[in-house]
């Protein structure tokens, strides 16, 4: 019997994932990750690199992928705060291309997000602080690096309002539109 309950979206391949929590009067324990149980789910992903991020109230980080050869699976959740978490279909040729789907991740409601490779993916940061952690089925490639701009009226995002300034980083502020970019 699986520790997790895997919800499928509107997007196939797309997972929103809770696990069982087990708790007492001293705190809880779960599973975050089960290889025969993602297997059986459909996630069938050796994941080779995690990553963990810091970020306050208002950071926006992504729309960020790797490039065709290069692309990366990963497997999201917050283990501090709460952010807005958004997976956008870059798959060519898919009936979903430029459709996305978004998900609340906190350290309450403890959930995950699984992004199939060639996925654009970002969060906004919805706490005062948030801690991002992930897990990629591909190691970073620098020289791969590519993004989509955070608010293409195309993809059409609904971010939530954080009521303060939004913080991208330099590089995130410039990428281009999901329909400018050249897929050479």
């Amino acid at each position: 019997m699986s520790n997790f309950i895997f919800h499928k979206t509107a997007i196939d391949d797309v997972f929103i994932i809770e696990p069982k929590v087990f708790g007492d009067d001293r705190g809880y324990f779960m599973e975050t990750y089960h290889f025969e149980d993602f297997k059986a789910a459909g996630i069938p992903n050796v994941f080779v690199q995690d990553n963990q991020s810091k970020s306050s109230k208002g950071v926006l980080r992504g729309l960020h992928f790797q490039t065709e050869g290069f692309s990366q699976a990963k497997l999201v959740r917050v283990i501090s705060g709460e952010v807005y978490d958004v997976a956008v279909d870059i798959r060519k040729g898919s009936a979903t291309f430029g459709k996305y789907v978004g998900v609340t991740l906190s350290a309450e409601n403890k959930r995950q997000f699984f992004i199939p490779k060639h996925f654009a993916h970002g969060f906004l940061v919805l706490s005062h602080e948030a801690e991002f952690v992930y897990k990629c089925d591909a190691l970073y490639a620098p020289e791969h690096d590519a993004g989509i701009m955070w608010n293409d009226p195309e993809i059409g995002i609904e971010w939530p309002d954080v009521d303060v300034p939004l913080l991208l980083s330099e590089k995130d502020g410039k990428h281009p539109r999901l329909q400018d970019i050249d897929w050479q």
